[in-house]
């Protein structure tokens, strides 16, 4: 549930986009639906003509749209928030995607990997 009065004095993430290439919707449904497991969801009618797609995951949803010039993100990320930080490792690399974890942030596991158009992810799990 989210607290209200909270939201209301400092605002909560709903989404981010990414960019991805042209014609490009079933390799991000393969991705994010079928890599990750989230949830595709409809865009609102007046959205829904134009390219791209929409997913939900734990407490955050991600926008996929279309960019006729588009340039894979490379340092710019979002950072999900996951239990079981090995288990979506493991998941992401044997679907043949880069894992590179990382020890630099105290009280924080994460690792990056990339999503199928090449855009940066980082997946973070608290410890302590």
């Amino acid at each position: 549930m989210i607290d209200v009065k909270i939201w209301m004095e400092a605002g909560m993430l709903h989404h981010v986009q990414l960019a991805c290439p042209p014609g490009s919707e079933d390799a991000s449904r393969e991705f994010y639906g079928g890599v990750l497991g989230f949830t595709e969801i409809p865009k609102p009618p007046a959205l829904a003509a134009r390219a791209g797609c929409w997913f939900r995951g734990d407490g955050f949803e991600l926008h996929l749209g279309v960019e006729d010039d588009f340039r894979p993100a490379r340092k710019a990320h979002p950072g999900i928030l996951v239990r079981d930080l090995d288990g979506w490792a493991r998941r992401l690399a044997d679907a043949g995607y880069p894992v590179t974890f990382a020890d630099d942030v105290p009280g924080m596991r994460r690792f990056h990997s990339e999503d199928c158009h090449g855009n940066r992810l980082e997946f973070v799990e608290p410890f302590g």
